[in-house]
């Protein structure tokens, strides 16, 4: 039962967290990263990002690994805050995540079976928490933070990257591609993200698509 208080605390503020993770430059078994930003009534109240693991030093990581990650991240945040009688609205781009959640996907990767278990026991720790999914676009803030935590991995350990990772980053040809069209790509970019701003160019201006 909801006591007197804890009515007044949900009414009192709406905490709203967004979450996002990657795994790169490929997908599963590279750098795995998190990232997420707290807000409440509006204003920003904290942010963090973090490296999850590495897929060429052991780590059975994914992208789907680092998105729960993040929003364990975010939730073991908001325990140690004392925010669990609060209105909290957690938002994620990660369909799958998202949807495993509410119990609408089944969970069958065996890497991600603990990360749900310990998803879903720490929700149930708070009086009114919600996960929700948005477009990936209304999610930048958090994506920033999780490539912010990736680029700096990448930055101080860069012979370890490219002695594991060298041949999935785009080409100085690729690169050059994208310049051409008015992007300008200053951090190291794995071939597929490279191929796919290329297809958006090629889509948006001339309809064409190159799949």
């Amino acid at each position: 039962m909801i006591r007197d208080e804890q009515k007044n605390n949900l009414s009192k503020s709406i905490i709203k967290v967004y979450v996002d993770g990657c795994c790169e430059p490929v997908n599963p078994g590279g750098i795995a990263a998190y990232g997420f930003v707290v807000y409440k009534n509006g204003e920003k109240i904290y942010e963090e990002c973090g490296i999850v693991g590495v897929g060429a030093l052991g780590d059975d990581v994914s992208n789907n690994v680092a998105e729960y990650v993040a929003l364990i991240k975010a939730l073991e945040y908001l325990l140690r805050a004392g925010l669990t009688d609060r209105r909290i609205t957690v938002m994620s781009d990660s369909q799958l995540i998202v949807r495993q959640i509410r119990g609408e996907y089944s969970v069958r990767a065996p890497r991600l079976i603990m990360l749900h278990r310990k998803a879903t026991e720490l929700l149930n720790k708070f009086i009114e928490c919600r996960v929700e999914w948005i477009p990936r676009e209304m999610n930048e803030e958090a994506d920033s933070l999780s490539k912010k935590a990736y680029l700096q991995f990448v930055r101080e350990n860069e012979s370890l990257v490219r002695k594991y990772y060298g041949r999935y980053f785009a080409s100085r040809s690729e690169l050059e591609l994208l310049r051409m069209y008015g992007i300008s790509i200053d951090y190291p970019i794995s071939k597929v993200e490279a191929r796919k701003l290329l297809k958006r160019i090629l889509k948006k201006r001339y309809g064409v698509d190159n799949t």
